[in-house]
């Protein structure tokens, strides 16, 4: 039996996972442009490496890492590429990032590199590191760090965790990759297993999925049976079903008991933390020799006729697969809401052009005539909302503190370190949107931030401009003080000659006379 512990605070929630989880994986035809941002990760954007008219193929490098914390993006289907240009992205604000723009062909074709290794087990670690940096692969969890830089601890570390209990209502992707791929995020697993080498490894699963942690179990058993001795350390632990029980910290306390500290990360407690699709893709860019150009994404909602989990490559416009699913849009949201992510801790599309990225695990359609808008009524104190906070913060303190800007008194309460989850107005009893105050905060705390900042650097620059004055004018001063002095000198020097040259003379005549007299 496995202990288990438990996070501070959370909520029940009604899942409506059956809405998309009993189909099968579906693979949408392709779409006849794709989009591809060249930031789709935390770090800088990667550089465009082709130019409009390139013929490009499937897999194919088309942007390049710029710097440590970054990764590639390539091509997810063969075709030409006819822009390059600013295009609206997966944004709430509606702001346009550049991308590639390719023009599908139709026939899919892989680049001529792509291809499976021989014997990716022989790989040294330096290898399989940048082989996985390499392919593009990012958390697709929702942080979207760059896989290669996370797998390289500076410290021991005693468990790896591969995160698939997905306890975001209406998402299932996960779940139906873990019943779909049981194998390959093993064999995934493996393999991050030789690059952080922990004690031990834990597939963390929420118990409303048993056909998921029945899969794995079973492929484990089957990589025992041929030989694969390693597997032995890998435990599949089904998880209490409570969000946010798939946040990071949340799930490490759950199954070690450890608490990541405030602003701290996982590594700090011995711990490496990844989602099941990262290790799938892990599995596909050392196996397989694929690059990260398509991901799971779970489309769905009350109305979307043929909800289900697609199999979508990276750049797809929104509209695209809203029009595969049966939830057409097409007048730009007039009819639908359109959310990536969940309805906890996802954010409202600005429109269905946005396309596709390696962040985007669901597409949520809500009708708008069902968005019942709500008025909130004042806050009574109860403290429900810090009951249920799994960071152990007081949101009711923090929402008096961000109506009043008190910026000081956020830092006091660690507004850094609200997740955005949402417990705190499900359970608030005013229907006050404590999420949207706390974000609108952060949002002006950094500009806030940014502003006392760029005035202390504004102070600094002044001090050292009247210093280097005060300085400028000491030095001038004491020019002129040398200067006078030495005038002084030159003055009493040139008296003191003519005082000699007086003398000199009065006693030439002194001598004159004295010979005259002789």
């Amino acid at each position: 039996m496995n202990k288990l512990w438990r996070f501070n605070g959370g909520v029940k929630l009604s899942g409506f996972k059956s809405l998309s989880n009993a189909a099968g994986v579906k693979r949408p035809p392709l779409p006849k442009r794709l989009y591809l941002p060249l930031q789709q990760h935390i770090g800088a954007p990667a550089e465009a490496l082709v130019e409009v008219g390139d013929k490009v193929y499937k897999g194919q490098l088309i942007a390049a890492s710029s710097s440590f914390i970054s990764a590639p993006v390539h091509a997810s289907s063969s075709g030409t590429v006819v822009e390059l240009k600013k295009h609206i992205i997966a944004h709430p604000s509606g702001i346009a990032e550049d991308c590639i723009v390719i023009e599908t062909d139709g026939k899919d074709e892989w680049h001529s590199s792509i291809s499976a290794l021989s014997n990716p087990d022989a790989l040294d670690l330096d290898e399989l590191r940048s082989r996985i940096s390499e392919a593009g692969v990012v958390g697709l969890g929702g942080a979207v760090f760059p896989s290669g830089a996370k797998l390289k601890p500076t410290r021991s570390i005693d468990t790896l965790v591969i995160n698939g209990a997905e306890c975001e209502p209406y998402i299932t992707c996960d779940d139906r990759l873990m019943r779909t791929r049981p194998r390959e995020i093993i064999r995934g697993l493996l393999l991050l297993r030789r690059l952080v080498n922990p004690t031990e490894c834990i597939i963390a699963v929420e118990d409303n999925k048993p056909e998921a942690v029945q899969h794995l179990r079973r492929a484990i058993d089957e990589l025992k049976s041929e030989g694969i001795g390693s597997v032995s350390t890998v435990r599949v632990v089904a998880v209490p079903t409570l969000f946010p029980a798939g946040g990071e910290k949340q799930l490490i306390k759950v199954l070690t008991g450890k608490a990541v500290p405030q602003r701290g990360l996982p590594y700090e407690v011995g711990v490496v933390c990844l989602n099941v699709g990262t290790t799938a893709a892990v599995y596909d860019a050392i196996y397989e020799g694929k690059p990260l150009i398509s991901r799971l994404v779970t489309i769905t909602g009350p109305n979307v006729k043929h909800a289900a989990n697609y199999e979508v490559p990276i750049g797809t416009p929104v509209q695209h697969m809203l029009d595969i699913a049966g939830a057409d849009d097409t007048g730009g949201g007039e009819q639908n809401r359109l959310i990536m992510g969940g309805p906890m801790m996802g954010h409202v599309l600005p429109n269905a052009q946005v396309p596709v990225v390696k962040a985007t695990n669901c597409i949520l359609v809500e009708p708008k005539a069902d968005v019942v808008p709500t008025t909130a009524m004042p806050c009574i104190r109860c403290g429900s909302c810090a009951d249920v906070c799994p960071m152990h913060l007081l949101p009711q303190q923090l929402y008096w503190h961000a109506r009043g800007k008190a910026f000081d008194k956020l830092d006091h309460h660690n507004l850094a370190d609200c997740i955005e989850c949402g417990c705190c107005a499900v359970a608030c009893p005013s229907k006050i949107p404590l999420v949207h105050y706390f974000r609108f905060a952060k949002t002006e705390k950094k500009e806030f931030d940014a502003k006392a900042i760029f005035a202390d650097q504004s102070r600094v620059r002044m001090q050292i401009r009247e210093a280097r004055i005060a300085q400028r004018e000491r030095e001038l001063e004491e020019r002129k003080a040398k200067r006078k002095a030495d005038r002084l000198k030159k003055k009493k020097a040139k008296a003191a000659a003519a005082a000699a040259s007086a003398n000199a003379s009065v006693d030439d005549q002194d001598q004159a006379s004295n010979g005259v007299s002789v």
